[in-house]
């Protein structure tokens, strides 16, 4: 039997990256060393990580009717990525503001969402046979809560696996984590849910209890370059991080995890072996600038795997 498809709510912004040694302050005019116009939002980013890492996808939203728009469309073209998209005239495409640490590679980021900050429950209710035929849904927080919770809500009902990434971090209605077979967030959005400081391994382990406490099936902490930390009722198991060479930016990664990892689950691999997974995808993405460009291609991520 094939695959079930990897069905993705989220939001697409174009990213406009600065890359500059260090962020002004306020008041005050730097100089850039270099400036990159290409596509991002973390569920549109999460669509294209799934399909180049061989998942059928498909990806709901809103855009407006623009040049931003025109490129999401071509991303997803290009990637594979099936669109459930409605074109609105009354608002526009997202964009996100994104400065880019050049020594560390480190970002911020400032993101618009634009018509997609207008999704609502009914547009999830036109979209509902569609994410009751997923494997897997994934949602992130840059959309609406509402309508994040409602397609949650659809998919648990439908018996389809859950994937919530809170990104960016903040607080969540009761209940919102009892949909979750699995909640994926970084240190920072730990900190966020739980208000448990993440610094190592054992200090996830700790909040990723946490996690479950608050009702997620299991919890996966992304650590960055300590790899990520898998917690359910049966095992605690820690992944390490897979290097793919050297860092140039971190701004897609754990994007780049979400898409993998939500691809191995579609295709029947068991979580810790998909949270491997989803750290091999991680690895690459972090080697190349920008966020959806950076996303590898399948045979890339099992090469890497398959490295003694």
């Amino acid at each position: 039997m094939s695959a079930k498809p990897v069905v993705i709510l989220g939001v697409f912004v174009a990213d406009t990256a600065y890359r500059a040694p260090r962020a002004p302050k306020m008041g005050e005019t730097i100089m850039g060393e270099s400036f990159a116009l290409g596509p991002g939002g973390k569920g549109s980013n999460q669509a294209v990580a799934a399909a180049r890492a061989g998942a059928e996808v498909h990806f709901i939203t809103r855009l407006g009717r623009d040049t931003f728009a025109d490129m999401a469309l071509r991303t997803w073209a290009e990637a594979g990525v099936t669109p459930a998209v409605t074109q609105h005239d009354d608002s526009y495409t997202g964009a996100a503001y994104i400065f880019v640490e050049s020594g560390t590679g480190n970002n911020a980021i400032i993101v618009a969402p634009g018509v997609a900050s207008l999704i609502s429950e009914a547009d999830i209710d036109a979209r509902a046979d569609l994410i009751r035929s997923a494997g897997v849904f994934v949602t992130q927080l840059e959309q609406p809560l509402p309508a994040a919770l409602r397609a949650l809500q659809i998919a648990r009902e439908a018996g389809v696996r859950t994937v919530l990434n809170p990104a960016p971090g903040a607080p969540l209605p009761p209940g919102m984590l009892a949909l979750c077979d699995f909640v994926t967030p970084n240190e920072s959005e730990t900190e966020a849910l739980t208000g448990l400081s993440v610094a190592t391994v054992a200090e996830a382990e700790v909040a990723a209890r946490a996690l479950r406490h608050q009702g997620a099936g299991a919890a996966i902490i992304t650590l960055g370059d300590k790899g990520a930390l898998y917690h359910d009722a049966h095992q605690t198991v820690h992944v390490p991080a897979m290097s793919a060479g050297p860092v140039v930016e971190t701004t897609g990664a754990g994007d780049a995890f979400n898409g993998g990892f939500a691809a191995a689950l579609a295709e029947g691999m068991d979580p810790v072996s998909a949270v491997r997974f989803g750290c091999a995808t991680a690895g690459i993405s972090v080697t190349r600038p920008g966020t959806a460009p950076s996303m590898p291609l399948r045979a890339e991520i099992e090469a890497l795997l398959s490295r003694p």
